[in-house]
């Protein structure tokens, strides 16, 4: 298994995802209240924006949780296996998602 590739990925994931987060704060911003600027179905428009925001915001930073953690593991020589069973995670399954943290089977009984 190719570690420096795996490493290369998730420096290049978090990267692009602290950008994403720094973009994400000013689009998750507190919606104005005030009517008189804006209209009552703009104002509901707005707020649907933001709580959405607000959940690709929670989205990034669980995965850059996920990256931080992956990284940890090949610090400790224990990257491309299962945190449950120990057991080794198929290479296809990390091309896919280099973060993953368990191997397929595992990963299908917390499903």
């Amino acid at each position: 298994m190719d570690i420096v590739h795996f490493r290369t990925e998730l420096l290049a994931r978090r990267v692009a995802l602290q950008r994403d987060v720094e973009l994400g704060e000013q689009a998750s911003a507190t919606v104005k209240l005030d009517q008189s600027c804006v209209g009552r179905l703009s104002r509901m428009d707005a707020m649907q924006g933001q709580s959405m925001s607000q959940e690709a915001q929670r989205r990034r930073e669980q995965e850059l949780q996920q990256i931080a953690a992956a990284l940890q593991r090949i610090d400790e020589e224990d990257y491309g296996y299962c945190i449950d069973c120990d057991e080794l995670i198929a290479e296809a399954r990390l091309q896919v998602d280099p973060s993953t943290p368990r191997c397929i089977v595992c990963a299908e009984k917390l499903a």
